[in-house]
């Protein structure tokens, strides 16, 4: 399984702290840094995902739905990532990236509906199929950096990484009318692999 540079990184300087203390001080008091060490590992974890073919807008990370909204022919899925969740984010749709725009905010808990208009977040306008679809990355109580791997302009394949968030987060999709929403709250979902919507043609039936 791929791990996340930055956790190879935390991994090896915890290791390092653990080691000095040992010696230093105590040979017990080297094993919470160990500990944390194979923490880190775990929960920067990057599985290979195959992602279902079709229409599709697929889950952009692994989590919980906490809230779904409609409004003005727009809906909204936001997905709640606690610290045992994959962190890696992948893109919904594949196809090419229209705007990507950052906003520093506030650091609420993700899980709260405020959390998608006041907390820290990176958002990416994701333009396939004929539609256009928004993911929003945003940071966490405890998450403090958002990553993005891309730029505008450049084209994605079907959950195609898109970048992470540290230590606890949440990802809101927006779609419009052209989507049929497949999802329901408190469902777990998986990033590049659990169905969100299908789209829906002109003349189809709903």
């Amino acid at each position: 399984m791929r791990i996340v540079v930055d956790g190879i990184y935390y991994a090896c300087a915890l290791v390092i702290l653990g080691l000095a203390s040992s010696y230093f001080l105590n040979p017990w008091i080297g094993l919470p840094f160990y500990v944390l060490a194979a923490f880190c590992l775990y929960f920067f974890r990057d599985p290979q995902r195959t992602p279902p073919a079709g229409e599709l807008i697929v889950s952009p990370a692994d989590g919980k739905i906490v809230s779904i909204r409609a409004d003005a022919g727009e809906t909204r899925v936001s997905i709640f990532l606690n610290i045992f969740n994959v962190h890696v984010n992948r893109t919904p749709i594949p196809g090419v990236v229209r705007e990507i725009a950052y906003r520093p905010g506030k650091f609420l808990v993700a899980s709260h509906e405020a959390a998608s208009t006041e907390n820290e977040q990176n958002t990416l306008v994701v333009e396939g199929f004929g539609s256009r679809v928004v993911c929003r990355q945003i940071a966490g109580l405890i998450a403090r950096r958002i990553v993005c791997y891309k730029r505008v302009g450049e084209s994605l394949t079907a959950g195609e990484r898109i970048g992470y968030i540290k230590f606890g987060s949440r990802v809101d999709v927006f779609f419009g009318p052209d989507w049929k929403l497949e999802a329901k709250m408190g469902d777990r979902v998986a990033g590049g692999r659990t169905i969100l919507a299908r789209r829906v043609r002109e003349g189809a039936s709903v």
